[in-house]
């Protein structure tokens, strides 16, 4: 997978894309990143890249041309276009699906703003996708880049030393994942729960899909809600809800 980052701010993200699962993805060829500082396609000799807005207004807006030339210079392949998505608040909220999505394209492209905004055109005729990492306002795209780059790039075969960990993360499954325990057996008087020194694999699994409904069920029950319960789901949430009328009782 190529990876292209639009910035102005190239120090920002060059750190991030070095180190731990990013850094061990582009040194195995997994990922193969690249940073360009957009300014360097302005063809303003001063590399002016923003610009004051028609009609009035406050603070500055990014200009169409470096952009358009930029994301033009990268394409790889004339007849398949890079996927081209431009980090803002205005976007669609980023979740696990979506990353999943993402992590099937052989190219992408993200543009990193800073500023008031960007110019129109650029949302409508270059971008392919516009997305939020919540619902808060960031000084600029590179460290919302740097997330959805990391969920994406985890996915990659490989990327990961054990890649089970991915299928089986908090919003794969569209539950919470389960509590995890290890070494000592028993710290400070708490003790892991006996299913899990049991041994039996059948008991373990049943264990920790009854505990990521119960994280979901108290933490994010609206992702309940989406899920199309299997009959061991529905049979094991009626087994919290009569814990749970216990547990008011006494």
């Amino acid at each position: 997978m190529r990876i292209d980052i639009l910035t102005l701010f190239p120090e920002m993200v060059t750190p991030v894309l070095s180190s731990s699962i990013l850094g061990k993805a582009s040194e195995k060829e997994i990922a193969d990143f690249h940073v360009h500082n957009f300014r360097d396609f302005s063809e303003s000799k001063h590399g002016t890249v923003d610009d004051t807005p028609y009609g009035g207004g406050g603070g500055m807006v990014l200009k169409p041309e470096p952009l358009f030339r930029a994301v033009e210079s990268m394409a790889t392949d004339k007849d398949k276009k890079p996927r081209v998505i431009l980090m803002c608040p205005q976007g669609v909220p980023y979740h696990q699906k979506l990353a999943e999505e993402l992590a099937k394209e052989e190219h992408l492209v993200f543009i990193c703003g800073h500023y008031e905004g960007y110019d129109e055109r650029i949302r409508e005729h270059l971008v392919t996708d516009e997305i939020s990492i919540g619902d808060y306002v960031l000084t600029g795209g590179e460290l919302a880049a740097m997330v959805v780059i990391d969920s994406v790039v985890r996915l990659q075969p490989g990327a990961l030393g054990n890649q089970t960990s991915a299928v089986e993360d908090s919003f794969s499954t569209g539950l919470l994942e389960y509590p995890h325990y290890t070494r000592p057996a028993e710290y400070r008087g708490w003790k892991v729960p006996d299913v899990l020194l049991s041994g039996h694999h059948a008991n373990i699994e049943t264990w920790r899909l009854k505990e990521s409904l119960r994280r979901t069920s108290e933490r994010r029950p609206d992702l309940l809600d989406k899920l199309e319960l299997t009959t061991e789901m529905k049979k094991l949430l009626a087994e919290l809800e009569q814990e749970k009328k216990w547990e008011d009782k006494s």
